[in-house]
């Protein structure tokens, strides 16, 4: 088959001023880790989201900050986790390995993300904490979501690896709950050379915690020392939690990565907007389609990081495979619900009320909608779309 529009791991080419900003780095870097790079990235990302300095910690991946953030939540036995059962599964397995029962909500079916009333059905006096994923690129409803775990006095972890710069309001996702984690992976709007991530902790004494937590429990000795090389370089300890010591781990992240994220902080914006404009382009273009359902949103509570529709008309796997075989166009179907995984079957976790997360994810497709998507491979998916839905119209 002769692929015209691939379905690509790539979102981004890179401009000149990046690769530049990375050369730079590899050139004068004083080291190559933990250097200046790491803190400049992590001070303006704190400016971007609006957050205060030192609440924002640049990391080797999204799954990393998840890590931290479930090493954060303290969990003891019988403490549940809520997590979205339609999601990757990076935002729920963390949580299991530090001890957290999980507990699957349902989704939205107009929006895909969860919502206050879909995590209110899943509540009990064990919930710890919820994670809220703003699937897709939409930010789902913070302001009503933080006020149920306000009343509960439930944690609150957003999932926002795939919506940065999507806000609600002006406060940016990832800027509401008391951690946040976004992902710089390939796939999304903002990437630094294949992995990267960041984590966000909003409470002062947690964040503390957070440079030994991620860089092998390594932390400055106590007072002056006379000699700076005595007894060692630097101390390692064992970060303690309300008494229970956290195992330190290597989640750092490379000085050229770091670079490249300051540098691509000039141009997120720009990037979101794009792809919200080419995305309405597309939905409004089908619009005399209504079996293929988008969600539409005209505004930046959306990035548009991914494209993705429901078929209503009970025929998705038809109009895949016509897209792909006739037309060269790679649809692809994302995120089975968690609980239907093998992974979470042999767990014990297959069981879950979401109704809604098994109807959307046996209708969707996911359109190819990396941003260096060329204006004519647009119009041939576009063009290829409107022909597979007349020929399965009439079928």
């Amino acid at each position: 088959m002769d692929i015209k529009v691939n379905f690509s791991g790539r979102a981004l080419k890179y401009t000149e001023e990046e690769i530049a900003a990375v050369v730079d780095a590899m050139r004068n870097g004083e080291t190559l880790t933990q250097g200046r790079y790491l803190q400049e990235f992590q001070k303006k990302f704190a400016i971007y989201q609006g957050l205060p300095e030192g609440s924002c910690f640049a990391v080797m991946n999204g799954v990393s900050a998840l890590e931290l953030s479930a090493q954060l939540c303290g969990f003891k036995p019988g403490d549940e986790l809520v997590v979205p059962s339609h999601t990757f599964t990076a935002s729920a397995y963390p949580y299991a390995k530090k001890g957290a029962q999980l507990v699957w909500a349902d989704i939205d079916l107009a929006t895909r993300v969860v919502t206050a009333e879909t995590i209110r059905a899943v509540l009990t006096p064990r919930t710890r904490a919820i994670v809220v994923v703003h699937l897709y690129g939409y930010v789902a409803d913070m302001p009503a979501i933080m006020e149920l775990a306000r009343s509960r006095g439930i944690l609150v972890i957003e999932d926002a690896a795939q919506s940065i710069g999507a806000d609600i309001g002006g406060v940016r996702s990832g800027s509401f709950g008391d951690m946040a984690i976004f992902s710089f992976h390939s796939h999304k709007n903002l990437t630094t050379l294949g992995e990267g991530g960041m984590l966000v902790v909003r409470d002062e004494k947690l964040a503390e915690l957070v440079p030994a937590l991620r860089h092998n429990g390594h932390c400055p000795y106590p007072g002056e020392r006379q000699d700076y090389w005595i007894p060692a370089m630097g101390n390692v300890d064992l970060p303690m939690l309300d008494g229970q010591a956290l195992w330190p781990n290597n989640y750092c992240i490379g000085e050229m990565e770091c670079a490249l994220g300051i540098a691509m902080l000039e141009r997120i914006d720009r990037i979101n907007a794009e792809k919200r404009a080419r995305a309405l382009r597309f939905i409004d273009a089908l619009s005399a389609y209504p079996e293929l359902e988008f969600h539409r949103v005209d505004t930046t509570r959306h990035n548009y990081h991914l494209l993705a529709a429901r078929m209503l008309n009970g025929k998705r796997d038809a109009f895949i495979r016509a897209m792909y075989n006739k037309h060269g166009v790679k649809c692809v179907v994302q995120y089975l619900p968690l609980n239907r995984y093998d992974f979470y079957v042999k767990l014990g976790l297959e069981h879950a009320d979401c109704a809604n997360a098994d109807a959307f994810y046996d209708s969707m497709i996911s359109f190819p909608f990396q941003h260096w998507l060329t204006d004519e491979e647009f119009e041939h998916m576009l063009a290829a779309s409107k022909h597979v839905l007349e020929e399965l119209r009439s079928s």
